[in-house]
């Protein structure tokens, strides 16, 4: 009569065996280190071509920034010089004719209102300023 508890009738045996056998996992990365090896060169094959050689720099022009300032009274300064309301609209309009066109940065008080905020970008639209930004001052971290 055979016994379970293996094949071939050894009955020493009766545990199964706790050891992984590591082998065939080398083999299979020991050839995959070959073929990379072999075919890495493949993947940096490039054509030598003797290209033209130009000495230039790339000059960017940055465009000047107008600072309108708005304080709480509704007085205007450009760029920190104090002018009248009626001038307004003929400085955005030379600016606007500018090459390169330069930034408006409007600068407002806390308490400036906000009806005097909007005639000024009304009015620096109708002029046809493209580039309107606002000047804040960053709260302090406590």
């Amino acid at each position: 009569m055979m016994s379970s508890g293996g094949f071939g009738g050894d009955n020493h045996h009766t545990q199964p065996m706790a050891e992984i056998n590591t082998t065939p996992m080398v083999d299979v990365m020991l050839v995959l280190l070959v073929i990379f090896i072999i075919t890495a060169p493949l993947l940096t094959h490039a054509v030598k071509i003797d290209l033209p050689q130009a000495d230039s720099q790339t000059h960017q022009e940055k465009p000047d920034t107008v600072t309108l300032s708005i304080n709480a009274e509704g007085k205007l300064f450009w760029n920190d010089a104090p002018f009248e309301d009626a001038e307004l609209a003929s400085r955005l309009a030379a600016e606007a004719q500018k090459n390169p066109q330069p930034e408006l940065h409007l600068r407002a008080e806390r308490a400036t209102p906000y009806q005097k905020l909007a005639e000024i970008m009304s009015a620096a639209q109708s002029a046809g300023i493209m580039k309107i930004g606002f000047v804040t001052d960053p709260t302090p971290k406590k």
